[in-house]
């Protein structure tokens, strides 16, 4: 199963999504709904924590205007218990074709994590138009990434870079046509939502959410 188009668009119109953990379940609404008070509508929750999942299900049930989508997901079973949570959409930081398989027969839209051609003509192979380009600036970057997808872009792939990515380099990624959006780790910073700083999260988000416009 390919990204349907209307994620994507949502993508498009985002421009950036606040990759995080979540340590504590009770975190994870306020959260999701201070981001989403600073603009930001579009969340990578990594399934790094005992509490990803059911922080998962608590946002895709108490924050509906929130596009939910999931990281960390290596094995099959994930794929499918995050499609029955209510996640949007997954992503996995490697190219695993079983994880790729599952996606697809469990309805979620996935995009595999790709960092060399080999790894996106595998990709390409199971169906994926959509792709997450990880570790983007240990990589190489901006330049790396051009390179890589010349040969390709005939075919119409897009990718949503994660991995170093931060205020000061995100314009250049954007800038980009077949860059709908990046990721960024460096929103949701962790002593904020330990002290329920939700406050702090909002201003932190809509200043990422002006650099995207």
């Amino acid at each position: 199963m390919n990204f349907p188009t209307e994620i994507l668009d949502r993508l498009r119109k985002s421009g950036v999504v606040a990759g995080f953990s979540v340590d504590n379940v009770a975190h994870a609404i306020p959260l999701a709904k201070a981001l989403l008070a600073g603009g930001i509508d579009a969340i990578e929750l990594t399934l790094r924590t005992p509490a990803g999942l059911e922080s998962v299900k608590a946002i895709c049930e108490n924050v509906p205007n929130m596009l939910v989508g999931v990281g960390t997901i290596l094995t099959p079973e994930t794929a499918i218990e995050v499609k029955a949570v209510g996640a949007d959409f997954g992503v996995a930081p490697g190219m695993n074709p079983r994880v790729v398989r599952a996606a697809q027969e469990a309805g979620l839209p996935f995009a595999p994590g790709i960092a060399t051609p080999s790894d996106l003509e595998a990709a390409i192979e199971l169906g994926c138009r959509f792709v997450k380009f990880f570790p983007a600036e240990p990589a190489g970057g901006i330049t790396y990434l051009r390179s890589m997808a010349a040969p390709y872009q005939h075919l119409g792939i897009e990718y949503f870079p994660l991995g170093g990515i931060n205020a000061d380099n995100m314009s250049s990624y954007l800038r980009e046509p077949n860059v709908p959006a990046v990721g960024g780790s460096w929103i949701v910073q962790k002593e904020l939502v330990d002290r329920k700083d939700w406050s702090g999260i909002t201003e932190r988000a809509a200043a990422v959410f002006k650099r995207t416009k």
